[in-house]
Order: structure tokens, then sequence, then C-alpha cells
């Protein structure tokens, strides 16, 4: 919905509890539009949501109050509250949409009010029972947040080996012992999700998690530990907690006994896609001020390119991401893998490209006295804990799920499956709501390589014509003979009981594999356009998108046609003239 469109009618509407009784793309973009209008244009410099204004307050290391103040009015709390339980999240591609405006301007103050309390409350959405629910759906619209205490934690000098953990009370519940590092933000927070040792450290059945009641803990048991040595506002003071026989009653359990881990790695999923989903609305910004700061658009030619370049890496992030953020209501039990890609992949493509952008720009990057130049430095400062996520494990935990997952895919999934519903790539499509209790801890099947295969066995027909669509049947005959390389060597993996799995190679296998995947999503993105965009449904984006990607490989690239690195470039220029983001929804920004 284009933000002019949005009527006074919207305005006073869609920030009130209503609650959609079906997800609905036209309520998100309501929402998202009139969370536009409200933070006004960043750019200018009497703006008190404006990119000036942030800045001055991440210099003075405060939060940006009247900003804050703001989102709480607008009601934001109640995107990260599951519809059932009172509040608006249907689906995560639309909880992206709507976050996207507070990602376009502070990525810290998006993670503390956005994605933080989706990710940290998911094991109580996935297996709590009725009443931890409403609990918890009760604190986070009241504007009260939700702490995190992950496994693996508190391994730190005078921390006990095992963190937390917990053994039967007599009579019902459990009993809490130990001390562990609690993720950032846990101080302040009125409920903690601990995952406590309850079963042998090896053991795939390990850990419980349970839900603390913040207002039942004794003093001083959650404490402020020092500050993280991380720049900016995501420097969130750290956190322990200590726990002496602290009782617990059973229905404060997630989920059975023993599976803590695996109801962690189901719910992550939805962080694995929506973090990186929205550190794309931050790049956006950020190509969006290297664009001004050239004076619109008007500069040498090889910034045009590298510009293009950047635009059509975004357009392949955002692609990639928006599917794995639908995967996760339409395929629940193979969004798994999708995801994990997804986290690992994104943030880092996004980090070469605002290196890119930093050399456009070249010293003003480090200007903060400008929204256009300070913009970049920031983001690139925040991007790598913002994506890491709250349990800080990084690009190391893409790798982790992916990793098991690549020799059965090789041995019986890839060239074997059909391909998904067309619905996973429309972003206008109708999608179930989201359910984190049907998310899988064991991904099935792959569809984003299936639906490779699918695109080669069309393209096939036009190879050796001309023109744009031949180059993209070049550039898809190159990324299925990656995917036919990668299951040779993936098959040659170490199974199940033959001894670990060769790290190095196995890292240079998820970086290969992921690149193939978000290949697969841009193919699928550009085939499913119905031409309501002439820019999304014309071939120049994919073409330039995918011989990026190719040339990662180290695949065989064939000539591009002439102009395209130009026809991407003005829609870029134009884009940033008519104020629309440079995602796949084009959406109208304040001005």
């Amino acid at each position: 919905m284009a933000v002019a469109a949005a009527t006074a009618g919207d305005l006073a509407v869609a920030g009130d509890p209503v609650r959609p009784a079906i997800p609905s793309a036209a309520d998100a973009d309501r929402r998202a539009a009139r969370l536009e209008v409200l933070l006004g244009d960043p750019y200018a410099p009497d703006n008190p949501h404006g990119l000036t204004a942030l800045f001055e307050a991440d210099a003075r290391g405060r939060p940006p109050e009247r900003t804050e103040l703001l989102l709480e009015r607008f009601g934001l709390s109640a995107e990260c509250v599951p519809v059932a339980d009172g509040g608006r999240l249907t689906r995560a591609d639309l909880l992206a949409r709507v976050l996207r405006p507070v990602f376009r301007r502070d990525v810290a103050l998006g993670t503390a009010v956005g994605t933080a309390p989706v990710l940290a409350a998911g094991p109580v959405w996935a297996a709590g029972s009725t009443h931890r629910r409403a609990q918890t759906a009760a604190l986070l619209l009241g504007g009260g947040r939700v702490g995190l205490v992950p496994h693996g934690h508190g391994q730190t000098a005078g921390t006990t080996p095992g963190g937390i953990t917990a053994r039967p009370a007599p009579g019902d519940g459990l009993l809490l012992g130990g001390r562990a590092e609690a993720a950032p933000d846990a101080i302040g927070a009125r409920l903690y999700v601990v995952q406590a040792r309850t079963g042998p450290a090896r053991s795939p059945h390990s850990h419980t998690a349970v839900l603390l009641d913040g207002d039942r803990l004794p003093p001083l048991a959650v404490r402020e530990t020092g500050r993280a040595a991380a720049p900016g506002r995501l420097r969130a003071p750290r956190a322990e907690i200590e726990l002496h026989e602290h009782a617990v009653p059973h229905d404060a359990v997630l989920g059975p006994v023993g599976e803590g881990v695996p109801l962690a790695l189901r719910t992550q999923q939805v962080g694995h896609a929506l973090v990186p989903a929205l550190l794309v609305a931050a790049a956006d910004t950020a190509l969006r001020s290297a664009v001004r700061a050239a004076g619109g658009g008007a500069s040498p030619a090889r910034p045009h390119r590298r510009l293009a370049g950047v635009f059509a890496d975004i357009l392949a992030c955002d692609s990639f991401a928006d599917v794995a953020l639908r995967a996760l209501s339409l395929l629940p039990a193979q969004a798994q893998v999708p995801a994990a890609a997804v986290h690992y992949l994104v943030p880092a493509l996004l980090r070469e490209n605002l290196e890119a952008l930093a050399c456009v720009l070249g010293a003003r990057r480090h200007d903060r006295g400008s929204a256009h130049h300070g913009a970049l430095g920031r983001l690139m400062r925040a991007l790598p804990l913002a994506a890491s996520g709250p349990a800080r494990t990084g690009a190391a935990a893409g790798q982790a799920v992916i990793a098991p997952h690549l020799r059965p895919l090789a041995e019986h999934s890839w060239f074997a499956e059909p391909e998904p519903p067309l619905t996973l790539f429309r972003g206008g499509a109708d999608l179930p709501v989201l359910d984190f209790a049907s998310l899988a801890a064991a991904g099935r099947g792959d569809v984003l390589a299936a639906s490779l295969c699918g695109s080669a066995a069309r393209f096939a027909e036009v190879r050796g014509v001309g023109g744009h669509t031949a180059v993209l049947a070049e550039l898809v005959q190159s990324l299925v003979t990656e995917l036919h390389a990668l299951r040779a060597r993936c098959r040659a993996l170490p199974g199940p009981g033959d001894g670990p799995l060769p790290v190095a190679a196995v890292c240079a296998l998820v970086d290969r594999y992921a690149l193939v995947l978000a290949a697969a999503a841009v193919l699928g993105v550009w085939e499913s356009q119905d031409g309501a965009d002439p820019f999304l449904a014309a071939p120049a984006w994919p073409v330039l998108a995918l011989s990026r990607i190719a040339r990662r490989l180290g695949a065989p690239v064939p000539p591009l046609p002439d102009g395209v690195e130009e026809l991407v470039h003005r829609e870029l220029v134009r884009r940033c003239h008519e104020h629309l983001s440079y995602d796949l929804d084009a959406t109208e920004l304040a001005p």
C-alpha cells in the first residue's frame, strides 16, 4: 500500500487491537504504511525519529526514547504476539513487512522491540500451556520483555560447567540450580526461557526448556555482569542468572522433558529467516544513502556498475529471505534448511555489499554527522551482532544446521523431488497462519533444489536463442551443473557412525550450497511475477543477480547482454527519486 494513499481512517485503525481472522497482506501493508508515515523522513534533520536524531542517541549511549514511545503507542508489541494469543502475528513474512520501517532507520531499535520478543518467546508459542501462553502474551502486549538463557552458555570462570541444571522436585515440577550467562537484554525481563540441563551433556536430549517467572525469582538471581565488547546500542548489558534449588511448577516446562534442544532448533527457524529479511531493509537505507550522496546516481560509470550490482544482490537476498519466511507457513516440515541457509548467507552477502558501498563513498563513510554517510558505517557496525541473534551464534549456527543434511539431501532429494507450490514464491499469495508447533526440528526434502531443477527444464528449451532469456538459460545450466557436483561431493561425506565430518570441507560445501539455494529463490521469484511490476517481470535483474552468484561459485558466466547493468541502475535511480524501497515490494517510503 502506498504511503500517500494511507487515509485518515486507515491511520486511526491501523494501530488498534483488531485481530484479523486470517492472515492478510493488506492489513500488514496498512500497518507498515502507517508506521512509515509516523516515523517520517529519515533524512530530515529536524525529525525526532530520523537518522540524525537516532545517531545522536547512539552517540550518547541512550535509547531513542521518543521513538520508543511512538512505537509503543503504535502497538508494535502486538505484532510480536500470535493472533491466537491476542496479538497480530499471523505470518512471518507479514511480520517482516511491518518491522521493516523500523529496521530501515535503526537496527538496534528494531532488534530490541521487534525480533528479540519473537525469538525469545518462540518456545512458549510452540510448546507452552494455555496459561503460560496467556501470561507471555499479556507481558509482551503490556510492553514487558522475555529474556533468554540458551544452552551452551555459562562456561566462563566461576560458572558451573553445566550451566542451569534441573531435577524433579518432590511432588511436582522441577528444581533448578546453577549459574549461566543470559542473552543480552535479559536485565529487566519479567519472564525467562531457560534451557536447563536435565540429561547427559552429550545427549541430544540433554536439556529442557523452562519458563521462569521473574517476579518469583529471589533477589539478585539475575544480575548485570558488564557490557559486551561491541560498538553501538546493540552493546546491551550482559547478564547472568544464578539459582539455588528454585522450584518451578510442572506447567512451566515447555514441551517434554529432554526436548529443549529440538524445541530450540524448531523455533529458531523463525529468527533464522526473519532477521536477514529485516537486515535487507537496513541495507536498503545504506544503498539509498550512497545513491543520494552520489547526487542521485549522477556518478561515473564504474560506481554505476557497483551500485547496480549491490541493488541486484539486495533483490537476491530479499528473494531468498522471503521464500524462507513463506516456507515457515506453507511448508513447515521443510523450512529448516532454507531458513538456516538464509541465516548463513544473507548477512555475509550484505556485508560484502556494504564494503562495496564504502568504496563508493570513500572517506565520507566515516562522517557520522551526515545522515547519508553515517547510515553506512552504523549498519556495518551493527550488522554482525544483529545477524547473530539473541544467542549470539552467528553464521556457525546456520552451518551447524545445514551440515548434517548435506549427505541425506544428496542421496535422496536432489534431482528426485517435485517442484514446490508456486505460492512459495508469490509475495501476494495467501498462506496459512504460522504455527510454531508445526515447525520440524529435522527438515525433510529440499524445495529450492527441486525448484531449480524445474526452472532448468523450462529454460533448456530456450538455450541458444539469444537475448536475456538465453543468458538466463546458460546461467541456470551452470547452477544445475554445480548442484550435480555438490551431490557427488556430499555423497562422499562420512555417514552416521563413520566418524566426524571434515570441518573445512563441509564449510566450503555449505557455502556453495547456500549460494545455489539463493539462485533458485531468485529464479522462482522471477518466474512467478504477474507483470504488475514491469522491472521485476523483466529479466535484467535476475540476469545480473545470477551472474554475480555464479561468479562467487566460480561457475561459467556467459557474456551479459548489452545494457543489463544500465537497466538495473536506471531502476535504482528511479526508486530513489520516487521514494520507493529497494526490495521486492518497492514500497512507498516517507519523503
